[in-house]
């Protein structure tokens, strides 16, 4: 049985639900904990340090955890290194959470033209210094971060920015095996995940990228001796994955793929779920259109069907909806595979002068930090 030890927290499995804007909320680690029988780390949305120190109230709804959610894990995004120091703060005082996670992994551009993200690693100090201040802050809880191979392949980042955080006390990193530049495309570079765990045998590694089964994940801790893994897209659609990669790590048979008809179930309790943390079943059913295409990848499932589907805005809706489907379909081949983002990106969008210097420490733009959380 392999484990993973995260300052005082021990996960076993060592499994990492990734922190996903707009889909790693309340219900759905809900589901994903359940089917893992409550083992394993889940992490929240990406919380802005800003509005997380403002007391935004989206944000205040986003760090709030069941009463079952143990460790609670809170993804933290910023580039000033004082107001990240300030969230880490809040969190440690009021006992917020148990775990934080430092996003230097984010590829879009509407957090790296701000120098966040995938692009901070880049500037060396700067990452220093927010690291610096997080684990500082944190007092006893363990900061962890989770950072991509660079910006693009001109431009590498992970092996000095893994030294950097063993020298600051952080306690693990998950590295992406892709540049910022890949976005989500192409092929993920487990070699660089290997290349990782040798560079920082001090502490825990966790690998990232094209998980979508127990099998991939367990190929990967083979070929690249990682410590863990994280799963993020593998996951969309499939909340069950945590049940197989339960069973893959305690060395018995993967549990059985399920009919359509379990699946249907699963997309009813998905939506129910998210209208009671909503407080509003409409906006719930709403929130979750956007999983209904992930759900069905696979199933025979006509396209007017599809989009009826997509649709819906109560609960009474979705539930007729699907129990027109042909629900004694089995599990299609064909069903795994990328869901979500897949597209890649010419370039980064970055500050200007980002590249000019990696050693140089930019100064924090007023509006550098984001305001909202989360998706």
């Amino acid at each position: 049985m392999s484990t993973l030890t995260i300052g005082p927290h021990t996960v076993t499995p060592p499994v990492v639900l990734a922190p996903m804007a707009g889909i790693t909320n309340a219900p759905f680690r809900t589901l994903c904990r359940e089917f893992a029988g409550g083992r394993g780390l889940f992490v929240s949305e990406m919380i802005t340090s800003r509005a997380l120190v403002e007391r935004n109230e989206k944000t205040m709804r986003l760090i709030q955890f069941g009463p079952g959610e143990r460790p609670r894990s809170i993804q933290l995004y910023g580039v000033d290194p004082a107001t990240v120091g300030k969230a880490v703060r809040m969190i440690a005082d009021e006992d917020l959470a148990d775990h934080i996670d430092l996003n230097f992994g984010c590829p879009v551009p509407k957090v790296t033209r701000r120098g966040g993200g995938s692009a901070l690693p880049y500037k060396r100090p700067l990452l220093r210094a927010i690291l610096r201040e997080a684990v500082a802050g944190a007092g006893r809880l363990p900061v962890t971060m989770k950072m991509r191979k660079g910006i693009d392949d001109a431009h590498p980042t992970c092996l000095d920015a893994g030294r950097i955080a063993v020298d600051e006390g952080v306690a693990a990193i998950a590295l992406h095996g892709r540049t910022a530049a890949q976005h989500y495309s192409g092929t993920a570079d487990w070699e660089a995940i290997a290349r990782l765990k040798e560079h920082v045998p001090e502490i825990p590694v966790l690998g990232n990228g094209d998980i979508w089964s127990a099998a991939d994940a367990v190929r990967m801790m083979r070929e690249t001796g990682c410590d863990g893994v994280v799963v993020g897209r593998g996951c969309l659609g499939r909340p069950w994955l945590f049940g197989d990669l339960v069973a893959a790590f305690d060395g018995g048979g993967a549990p059985a793929a399920p009919t359509l008809r379990e699946v249907a179930a699963v997309m009813e309790r998905h939506a129910r779920l998210l209208g009671e943390w909503l407080d509003d079943e409409a906006r719930g059913v709403i929130d979750f259109r956007k999983h209904v295409a992930w759900y069905l990848k696979g199933f025979s499932v006509g396209s007017a069907m599809r989009r009826r589907l997509a649709v819906t805005s109560s609960l009474a809706e979705l539930s007729d909806g699907l129990a027109a489907l042909d629900l004694g379909q089995g599990w299609p081949e064909g069903a795994e595979g990328p869901r979500g983002r897949t597209s890649g990106r010419d370039r980064v969008v970055l500050p200007d002068g980002w590249l000019d210097d990696p050693h140089a420490c930019p100064g924090v733009a007023a509006d550098a930090e984001l305001d909202t959380s989360g998706g």
